[in-house]
Order: C-alpha cells, then sequence, then structure tokens
C-alpha cells in the first residue's frame, strides 16, 4: 500500500509541472508534419508510391520507434530535474529504503511514457487517416494493425521512459542525461551495426519496428526480451548508483 502511495506521488509530480505538456506539444507538431508529407510529399518519380500499399502506409505510420525516442528523452528530464532541484531529497528523507522509491519512480515514468506513446502513435494515426484519403489514396490498414500500433508505441514510450530514467538516476545532471539518452538511442544503434553487420536485428529501432508488424526478424518474443534488456540495464545502473552515494 505505501509503495502504491509512493507511485501515486510521483505520478503527481509529473502531471503537476509543464513538461509533460511540452512533450505533448512536440508529438502534435510530430503529426503535423508527417500529415503535410502526406499531403505534399511526392517519391522521386513524383508518384505517391510512399503510401500506396497498406505495407507502406504501415512504414509510414508505426510510431514506436520514435516514441522510445521521445520517452526516453523524458524520462531522463523527469529523474535527472529532481537532483537539480532537490526535490528528491525529501523523498528519500520520508522513503529511507531507496530501492522502494526509485521503484516507484520508474513506475511512474513508465506510465507517464506509455501514455506519450499512445498520444503520438493516436495523433499519427488519425491525421494518418484524414490525410491519406484526402490525396485519393485508401486508409489501408485495418483495425488489429492500428491495434499493435498503438500497442506497440504504449510498450515502446514506456520502455524508453524508464531507460531514459535509468541515465537520469546516473547522471544526475539534466543536460548530461540528455545527451546520455541521445547517445544510448540514436548515436550507439547505428555504431553499432557499423561494428557488426549482425547487430542491425537488436538495436531499439528494428525491435520495435518488430512490435509493430514493420518487420519480422528477430521475431516477436525476442524483439519483447531485447528490447527489455535495452530498457532495464540502464534502469538498474541508475538503481545501484542511487543506492551507494549521497542524495546530493
Amino acid at each position: 500500500m505505501k509503495w502504491l502511495k509512493l507511485v501515486r506521488g510521483e505520478l503527481r509530480k509529473l502531471t503537476t509541472t509543464s513538461m509533460p505538456w511540452a512533450f505533448v506539444a512536440v508529438l502534435v507538431v510530430i503529426a503535423a508534419i508527417n500529415a503535410a508529407a502526406i499531403i505534399w510529399g511526392t517519391d522521386a518519380d513524383g508518384s505517391k508510391a510512399f503510401i500506396s500499399t497498406a505495407e507502406d502506409q504501415l512504414s509510414l505510420l508505426a510510431f514506436g520507434a520514435n516514441a522510445m525516442l521521445i520517452t526516453g528523452l523524458f524520462g531522463a528530464i523527469a529523474v535527472s530535474r529532481e537532483y537539480g532541484h532537490g526535490t528528491v531529497v525529501p523523498t528519500f528523507l520520508t522513503t529511507p529504503r531507496r530501492t522502494r522509491a526509485v521503484l516507484a519512480q520508474l513506475t511512474a515514468v513508465f506510465v507517464g511514457g506509455g501514455v506519450l506513446g499512445l498520444v503520438g502513435a493516436g495523433l499519427i494515426l488519425v491525421t494518418g487517416a484524414i490525410s491519406i484519403p484526402a490525396v485519393d489514396y485508401e486508409f489501408m490498414l485495418s483495425a488489429g494493425t492500428v491495434t499493435r500500433i498503438l500497442a506497440a508505441a504504449v510498450l515502446a514510450g514506456g520502455l524508453g521512459a524508464v531507460l531514459g530514467a535509468g541515465i537520469g538516476a546516473l547522471v544526475r545532471n539534466t543536460g548530461g542525461a540528455v545527451v546520455g539518452a541521445v547517445l544510448v538511442l540514436l548515436i550507439l544503434p547505428p555504431l553499432a551495426v557499423q561494428l557488426a553487420s549482425g547487430a542491425a536485428f537488436w538495436i531499439p529501432g528494428t525491435l520495435v519496428s518488430v512490435l509493430s508488424g514493420v518487420v519480422d526478424d528477430p521475431g516477436l518474443p525476442a524483439a519483447l526480451l531485447a528490447l527489455a534488456a535495452w530498457s532495464l540495464v540502464p534502469a538498474v545502473i541508475g538503481l545501484a548508483a542511487v543506492q551507494k552515494r549521497d542524495v546530493v
């Protein structure tokens, strides 16, 4: 029961600041850009082949990979700013068992990231469903495909936020945490692919694409486990760091 109170407290911290709304605004802008690309964008030959099939539309409208990147920044900022503003001090004073406090924080961030992933995917799908018929193409995604896109975005959003939160707990500086999240989610994966071609199956973008149904390899169970590892390893490292050092 006390742990649930801690989670509610952490959720209250997230929802009583302007930060989540700033991320929602970013999602609105991304959806608008996506709609503009559908309406005015063309392929090299002047056609709109990039929305002509259900597979093309799925690839275009699947939001999971973007959700993980965006919520990675969300989690990193949400946790690191607590150290910068000193709000983590009363948390640890009222909850001496830091593991419990950090797990509550990670749970709240996971929920927040999942919500942002759902909002982002929903906006992309709605604007896509409106803009594709506006250029005389049929919206071809089935209800099952739409549901899978939304579910993948929710999970990727939650896991991305936990990954960012782990980095934030480790670094404790907002700028450094943001840089760390960008490094892990945006810079490190293509470098890994350059070093080992087989790594292409195990980077977050590919794994989330499997969840969304865009690609098949390395398979759904393996993708789920690998994506969880990407998220939980930084979170565990951040938790261990919190346990071993001073609060400030």
